[in-house]
C-alpha cells in the first residue's frame, strides 16, 4: 500500500506528478484514484483493486490505509477542517455515518440516482443519506453478529459443543448468556480461561439490537434514559463482577494473544471478525472454533465509501465506488473474508447463502448470520457521536473490571460522554 510519514499524510494527498490536493489526477490520459482507508476493507487484501486496474488499463489506484478507525477518522477530520489532504475516495464507519451527514454534507458527491446502485438493504443507504435526501456513499459491508466459542473449552467445562445446543443455552435471551457463563465457571478447571473476552463487547452487542440507542429520532441524547443501555450495562457489569471476562476488550492489546491462547471460550462476532479470529488464533486452533446463533440480532460495524466534493477525477472515483460495493463483488468479499453484505442482491448469491467456514468446524456462516440480518431492527437510529460514546462506554466498563464499582464507574462515564459531545 502506499503510505506517507505521519506529518505528510496531514498536509497532503501523498499525490505525485499530476495530483491535485485530494491525491488523484489525471495525467497523459491517465487516471490516478486516491483511496482513504482503515483497518482491513478488503479491496487491497483480496486483489479487487488489482483486478478493477486490469479491467480499466488506464486507471492506477492508490490506496493508504490507517491501522485502526480511530486514528483514521481523527485524521480525516482535520483533512475536512482545512480542505487539505483528502483522498478521491474516503471509507466513513457506521459510527460516523451520522456526523459525515450532519455535518460534512457539502464535502461529499451525491450518489443518489447512481446506475446501478439500486440493490442495496433500504436500512443500510439511508444510514449514509442527508435530510434532504443526498446520498453520501455506497454501502460496503454490515455486521450481523453471532457468538463465535471455543468447543474445546465448553467441552472441558461441561457445556455442549454442537452449534444448535450451543445456541439453544441462550436463546433470546442475553441475560441467558451470562447464567451460561456462570456454568462454564463452575465447571472450567483452567482458572486462566475466562468465559468471554470483555464486558464491553456483550454490552455492544446488546446495545446494537436496538433501534434508538444513544440518541433519539430527533438527535436527543438518551443514553441516561434509554432502558436498553441500562439494561447492557448492569448485565455487563453484573459479567465482570462475577470474574466471567479476560479484561481482554476486543482490538485492544492482549485480545490477538488471547485468541491464540485460549484465554478467553467465548466473544460476541460480527461476520468481518471472523477474518480476524481465525488470522490471529492460527492454524494450531482451526477446528476449535465454532459459530453458534447469537441471544438476539444485531449489526455491529459496517462502512461506506463515499467520494470527496473536490476531487478532480470525481466520476471516475464514482465509478470505482460503484464496482467495488457491485453485488458480485460484496459476494466476493464475504467469500474471501467474511465481510457481509450490504447487498440484498448479494445476500441470495449462493457464495453467501451456502457459505461454510473450515476453520470454524464447517459453521453454515452464510445461513448463520443471513438469519441474524434479517433480524436487526429495520431502522436504527444513528447519532453524530455514536463512535465516541461507544468507546467511553467501552472504558466505563474496563474500570468495572478493574475494579470500580459500577454506580462510580456510570457516573464517569456519563462525564467523560458530556465533555466529548459537548
Amino acid at each position: 500500500m502506499v503510505a506517507c510519514t505521519a506529518a505528510a499524510a496531514l498536509l497532503s494527498g501523498c499525490g505525485g506528478d499530476g495530483a491535485s490536493a485530494t491525491g488523484g489526477g489525471v495525467k497523459d490520459g491517465k487516471v490516478t484514484i486516491t483511496m482513504g482507508l482503515y483497518g482491513v476493507m478488503g479491496f487491497k487484501e483480496t486483489g479487487l483493486i488489482e483486478k478493477y486496474e486490469k479491467e480499466n488499463p488506464d486507471v492506477t489506484v492508490k490506496v493508504e490505509a490507517a491501522g485502526d478507525e480511530q486514528t483514521y477518522y481523527t485524521a480525516l477530520q482535520t483533512h475536512l477542517a482545512s480542505g487539505s489532504g483528502l483522498k478521491d475516495v474516503q471509507g466513513i464507519e457506521i459510527g460516523r455515518a451520522k456526523e459525515i451527514t450532519d455535518t460534512q454534507a457539502g464535502k461529499f458527491t451525491d450518489f443518489a440516482g447512481t446506475k446501478g446502485a439500486d440493490h442495496f438493504l433500504p436500512w443500510k443507504q439511508a444510514q449514509i443519506t442527508t435530510k434532504d435526501g443526498k446520498v453520501l456513499g455506497l454501502g460496503t459491508d454490515t455486521g450481523p453478529m453471532a457468538v463465535c466459542y471455543r468447543k474445546d473449552l465448553f467441552e472441558q467445562a461441561g457445556l455442549p459443543t454442537d452449534r444448535e445446543e450451543v445456541g439453544k443455552l441462550w436463546a433470546g435471551d442475553w441475560a441467558k448468556y451470562v447464567e451460561t457463563g456462570e456454568k462454564f465457571a463452575k465447571g472450567n478447571k483452567d482458572k486462566k480461561v475466562s468465559y468471554l473476552d470483555s464486558a464491553s463487547g456483550l454490552f455492544n452487542a446488546m446495545v446494537y439490537g436496538n433501534s434508538e440507542q444513544y440518541y433519539d429520532k430527533s438527535g436527543q441524547l438518551i443514553y441516561k434514559t434509554n432502558p436498553a443501555i441500562k439494561e447492557a450495562w448492569d448485565l455487563s457489569s453484573e459479567a465482570a463482577k462475577k470474574n466471567l471476562t479476560a479484561k481482554l476488550p476486543q482490538f485492544q492489546p492482549g485480545w490477538d494473544p488471547g485468541l491464540a491462547n485460549g484465554t478467553f471460550a467465548t466473544t460476541v462476532c460480527p461476520a468481518w471478525m471472523l477474518a480476524h479470529i481465525s488470522d490471529k488464533a492460527g492454524d494450531a486452533n482451526k477446528g476449535k472454533w465454532d459459530v453458534a446463533k447469537a441471544p438476539k440480532g444485531a449489526n455491529w460495524g459496517g462502512s461506506f465509501l463515499g467520494v470527496t466534493e473536490k476531487s478532480p477525477v470525481r466520476d471516475e472515483a464514482k465509478k470505482l465506488v460503484a464496482w467495488l460495493t457491485a453485488p458480485e463483488q460484496q459476494a466476493y468479499l464475504f467469500e474471501k473474508l467474511g465481510n457481509f453484505p450490504s447487498s440484498k442482491t448479494a445476500l441470495e448469491d449462493p457464495k453467501v447463502k451456502d457459505a461454510t467456514s473450515e476453520y470454524f468446524s464447517g459453521a453454515p456462516t452464510g445461513q448463520i448470520f443471513g438469519a441474524a440480518a434479517n433480524e436487526i431492527p429495520a431502522e436504527q437510529v444513528l447519532g453524530r457521536k455514536d463512535g465516541t460514546i461507544k468507546d467511553a462506554f467501552s472504558q466505563g466498563l474496563q474500570l468495572v473490571e478493574n475494579g470500580t464499582a459500577p454506580a462510580q464507574a456510570w457516573k464517569t462515564t456519563d462525564e467523560r460522554v458530556k465533555k466529548a459531545v459537548g
